[in-house]
């Protein structure tokens, strides 16, 4: 990816995969992590991005080219909003175990893909921003798996909550 004149590795591109992926424990079986100051690592080994968020960028960003995989995520999933699950929830995706460890932070390389240096500030204000699991289990998964939550804790922030202390905004639904 070129950006400013200056070509840098990135992982950022990201298209479905069909049958099964191994999730290991720093990411998942063909993934790229370019680097790893800020991406990766064992709290931030997979990146989740809700399938519930596209509707409002395929309008805000006027029209197409979106599908799963455009935000740098490994699992475009639906039902597990910012505001619905929790720092440290555990979920199981296929025969793997994951946990949730805190939202994404937003990148020059996303506002490079979606074409504009000012992207990175809208995706942050819009609060839709996913968030990383550490693999607790590693295992396989697939396209189509459901992704279960099998633990929860009240006392601990939703994504949401996490998102509108650390950065000050928050998602109008």
């Amino acid at each position: 990816m070129w950006y400013r004149g200056r070509e840098f590795p990135t992982g950022i591109f990201k298209e479905p995969v069909s049958g099964r992926v191994r999730v290991g424990r720093l990411s998942v079986k063909g993934d790229v992590q370019a680097d790893l100051t800020v991406h990766g690592g064992r709290d931030k080994a997979v990146y989740l991005y809700p399938a519930e968020h596209y509707d409002y960028w395929r309008t805000a960003l006027g029209g197409g080219g979106l599908s799963p995989g455009f935000f740098g995520e490994n699992f475009t999933a639906e039902g597990l909003v910012e505001d619905r699950v929790r720092i440290g929830d555990v979920l199981r995706a296929g025969n793997a175990v994951l946990q949730i460890t805190k939202p994404r932070s937003p990148c020059f390389k996303l506002g490079s893909k979606a074409g504009s240096t000012h992207f990175v500030r809208t995706f942050l204000e819009s609060g839709r921003l996913g968030y990383y699991l550490r693999v607790l289990e590693e295992g396989e998964t697939g396209a189509g798996d459901a992704i279960e939550r099998l633990a929860s804790d009240p006392a601990l922030p939703t994504v949401a909550d996490y998102i509108a202390d650390l950065y000050g905004v928050g998602v109008s639904r």
